[in-house]
């Protein structure tokens, strides 16, 4: 088996703890689906949110799918003028035959 990043990024509107945590369940779901993942095949997982963001560490909504056995990292992207805001982007790696 190969192992293998992915990549994805979701918007928020506001610097909400249920917004944050409703995004990243939708995002880390939406991963899994599309790439037909188990949580068997995570590696680990890290998040990233914009400076912008500090109402909740994304890691928690990651948990709350069942990724108990995975390790999850959060940390905040520097600040970079001119980026897009309210951003949380996660890479997993994982292993997989495709």
């Amino acid at each position: 088996m190969a192992v293998r990043a992915i990549r994805g990024a979701t918007q928020v509107d506001a610097d909400d703890r249920e917004q944050i945590l409703a995004a990243t369940t939708e995002l880390v779901t939406e991963v899994m689906s599309r790439n037909r993942l188990t949580t068997d095949d995570v590696i680990s997982v890290l998040f990233t949110t914009t400076p912008d963001l500090v109402g909740e560490f994304p890691a928690l909504a990651a948990r709350k799918l069942g990724f108990q056995e995975v390790p999850l990292l959060c940390a905040s992207e520097i600040a970079v003028p001119h980026a897009l805001p309210r951003v949380i982007r996660l890479m997993a790696h994982v292993e997989t035959d495709r």
